[in-house]
């Protein structure tokens, strides 16, 4: 299988090639992946925005507590109070203009909220500058790392790193400049820090890891629609391709027919009307030639860049629903893992093995061999092997940290149907 044969666009929405041809911009599935690609638009990123400025409130609140606190030992009060009065009034508008607008945070917004935060460190940082002990009195600033968490959802990730970065850095220098450090006086130092910094950057790491599972998921349940597939058919993609084209063929006819297309066509028509048949002739001479498995690995994100097919003789079509998912949930999981180099596997279907009596010759055997690297014998899960004995009888062996499967699938043989 090339990769010059592959689709444009996985089935979700990342491009894998270079052809011309692809998901229509005005079809549905087009739709669909800017939607999905939207800021905010991921299922379930909302609740986590919302949690996130939920956290955000509680710690403005407990560091409201902490200034109260220490408030007699300030020199002068005012920078404080003028911090906090910019947070609070730049975290109330952020939020509720998400809220009433949409999860929508335009990129001027989101510098004009960094700005204030910027503020808001300086100001508390002018308050405690002659306190020399910036780790035991920060709490408006400590406050402002926490409101990177209100565009958590929101914007890019690499964004909000660069703000933690840049709030670590003023953190360090304030310290630096100003506080002694000492046995008694760094364990402050580092955990208020840990305090401002760190709550963005876990919540980068939430919801990048958040966002991954759940494009697994829809590409995993999207892939499984191929097991009831026909033998031969188009992909996913490929059918909203045919949608469109069979339209544009529909209002072409319909115009001739109604006259307002009036024969013989003119030249650009016409070039447009041969377009039109030469992609329909081409999708049906593809839909006649690909099985379903093929179309499950190529427009997979997760197998498109692990698992590859040599099935010459199209002989995953001749297999039911029950020994296709089998197969399909078999490689799923052999493939799957966190590491950016993960294993890989490889099909290979066929020849088909001659009848070894009569009886047999109302069946045929497909071997099946499935090759990975990087997938050790102690890593496979029991879930593999229920999932491998659904195909058929199958034997392993393992080598250099690879595992090799030879799978013995017997189907109804394709003449006596």
């Amino acid at each position: 299988m090339s990769g010059g044969d592959r689709p444009e666009e996985n089935t979700l929405g990342v491009l894998i090639g270079r052809r011309r041809t692809g998901v229509p911009a005005a079809s549905t599935a087009a739709r669909a992946v800017v939607q999905a690609n939207a800021q905010g638009a991921s299922l379930g990123i909302g609740h986590l925005g919302m949690g996130a400025g939920v956290l955000c409130a509680i710690e403005a609140v407990y560091g409201l507590a902490v200034f109260a606190t220490h408030i007699g030992e300030y020199p002068s009060v005012l920078p404080a109070v003028m911090a906090w009065l910019l947070f609070i009034a730049a975290f109330a508008t952020v939020s509720l203009t998400v809220a009433t607008r949409g999860e929508r945070f335009p990129t001027w917004m989101f510098i004009g909220y960094l700005l204030a935060l910027g503020g808001v460190v300086a100001l508390d940082f002018i308050a405690i500058w002659p306190l020399h002990d910036i780790g035991g009195h920060a709490s408006a600033s400590v406050t402002a790392g926490f409101g990177l968490l209100t565009a958590l959802t929101l914007r890019p990730a690499r964004e909000l790193l660069f703000a933690a970065a840049a709030l670590f850095a003023a953190f360090v220098a304030a310290i630096t400049l100003t506080t002694p450090l000492t046995a008694a006086t760094l364990p402050v130092q580092l955990v208020t820090i840990s305090m401002a910094v760190f709550p963005p950057l876990f919540g980068v790491f939430v919801v990048v890891r958040f966002r991954r599972i759940v494009q697994l998921e829809l590409d995993r349940v999207l892939v499984q629609s191929t097991v009831s597939a026909p033998r031969f058919a188009v992909g996913m993609l490929a059918s909203e391709e045919l949608a469109r084209l069979d339209l544009a063929a529909e209002e072409l006819l319909d115009s001739v027919a109604s006259g307002r297309t009036a024969l013989p066509l003119r030249p650009k028509m016409a070039s447009t009307a041969a377009s039109l048949a030469t992609e329909l002739r081409l999708h049906l001479i593809e839909g006649r030639r690909e099985t379903w498995l093929y179309h499950a690995i190529t427009e997979s994100e997760q197998l498109g860049k692990s698992a590859t097919l040599k099935d010459s003789g199209s002989l995953a079509g001749l297999l039911d629903p029950q020994q296709r998912d089998g197969l399909l949930a078999a490689v799923w999981l052999l493939v799957a893992d966190k590491k950016k180099t993960g294993p890989t596997a490889q099909l290979v279907l066929g020849p088909v093995l001659p009848p070894e009596d009569a009886v047999a010759r109302r069946t045929i055997t497909i071997p099946i061999v499935i090759t990975t690297t990087g997938v050790p014998r102690g890593r496979v899960d029991r879930s593999i092997w229920a999932a491998l004995a659904k195909v058929g009888d199958f034997t392993y062996s393992s080598e250099n940290s690879s595992l090799r499967v030879d799978l013995r699938c017997i189907v109804p043989n394709p003449a006596d149907q």
